[in-house]
């Protein structure tokens, strides 16, 4: 099978990009190992443990992608504040959308919601998708790629992108080089319910051992709902998931100072190691990487599809841009383009959470004390506030047109 461009991953990232591509003309062909069914959605169903903190610029992308109406039909929890503060001392900031004329600071999303969504959009355009394909060899041509799927099967194409993760096939066969580190931390992601309503506001706190994130979630008007993201070592990751819900709901109470009153129930409970990893280059002759298969962060911010979406938006405009002036597409020269575009951008933002996660870990008093007069100084600044409210609304830098107002 040929094609003019393969995508390998139909996740959020990659179909994003498939979508973004649909009226180029290309003969898009966008793969995956699951099933790429869409199943009907219960408004009533519990709650997905993985989510997304969706940006106003992922927002945007979304919208223009024709997903985003799927997404309100199913279930969104939007927020318009955030506070955040010290567990071992005085320090807070509260951020807040009205602080920028906004409504919103952005909206808590499912995963799965996300990613219905965009495969109804996906069925209705012209791309061509391939469940059940597992890419199992990859070999550079002179013509682009051949890719030999685990039941056989061969695909040809110029030009190769890899949104298939974290734990990238693609990258790994192609030879990508990455830098990685592991964060000697474990993520405890759930859905838990609470005695008082969230009042759409992020919650987080930096304790001793990680921060512990409350997102809330709305199921019929209901705001007593939170997705939890509770970063741990790894001993205390493994105490916890020990626990039963009752143990479980009463340590995460008193973790959070029962900011939201106690913790009355507790969804099924994931626990996954936390690793930073970024790809040395996005790109080579034929083949880029984009979202978590070019890089991953620490969910403390829950920037992680954000920038995903930003990849694949700026990656379709380059290679539409390319497109119109006839050039060809799979050369390294236009898609070092996009590199250029997104490289400084993503490791700006990973520099930032590494930053966080390092400073909020500190154990010497000067840094525990720099901490907290540096949160209490910049909550009275509200030029500085309201500069972070742009960042995480994703209204600053070098934006795709996807997602500029």
């Amino acid at each position: 099978m040929q094609a003019d461009l393969i995508i390998v991953g139909a996740g959020m990232v990659g179909s994003a990009l498939a979508l973004a591509l649909k009226d180029s003309g290309l003969n898009i062909l966008l793969l995956d190992s699951g099933t790429l069914t869409l199943k009907p959605f219960d408004p009533q169903s519990a709650f997905e443990p993985r989510v997304s903190a969706l940006s106003m610029a992922s927002q945007r992308i979304l919208e223009r992608l024709g997903a985003w109406d799927g997404i309100l039909a199913r279930r969104s929890s939007p927020y318009a504040e955030m506070q955040v503060w010290d567990g071992s001392g005085t320090g807070n900031i509260h951020f807040a959308a009205s602080s920028v004329h906004a409504e919103l600071l952005g909206h808590i999303v499912e995963n799965r919601v996300i990613q219905d969504a965009l495969l109804e959009a996906l069925l209705a355009s012209r791309v061509q998708l391939l469940p059940g394909a597992s890419l199992e060899a990859l070999q550079r041509t002179a013509s682009g790629w051949q890719l030999r799927l685990a039941d056989g099967r061969e695909l040809h194409t110029p030009l190769l992108v890899a949104a298939d993760g974290a734990n990238s096939a693609v990258r790994r066969l192609a030879g990508c080089a990455t830098r990685e580190w592991d964060y000697l931390h474990h993520a405890i992601v759930t859905s838990v319910r609470c005695a008082q309503p969230h009042q759409r506001t992020a919650w987080q706190r930096f304790t001793d051992d990680g921060p512990l994130a409350f997102l809330p979630l709305a199921r019929d008007g209901d705001q007593h709902w939170c997705s939890i993201v509770w970063s741990c070592v790894p001993q205390q990751a493994e105490h916890l998931m020990a626990l039963d819900a009752a143990g479980f709901a009463d340590e995460l109470g008193k973790a959070f100072e029962q900011r939201l009153g106690a913790v009355l129930e507790v969804d099924p409970r994931l626990c996954i190691p936390l690793r930073q990893r970024h790809a040395k280059r996005y790109v080579e002759a034929g083949l880029a990487l984009i979202g978590d298969a070019a890089h991953t962060i620490h969910p403390l911010a829950g920037q992680g599809v954000n920038l995903g979406f930003l990849d694949a938006g700026v990656l379709a405009e380059v290679l539409l841009h390319a497109q119109q002036r006839g050039e060809r597409l799979a050369a390294e020269r236009v898609l070092s383009r996009f590199e250029r575009r997104r490289m400084p951008h993503n490791l700006a933002m990973m520099a930032a959470m590494e930053s966080f996660e390092r400073l909020f870990q500190a154990t010497p008093p000067p840094l525990r004390w720099l901490r907290n007069a540096g949160l209490s100084l910049v909550n009275g600044l509200p030029e500085a506030k309201a500069l972070f409210v742009r960042q995480a609304l994703g209204l600053s830098g070098d934006l795709p047109a996807l997602a500029r107002v």
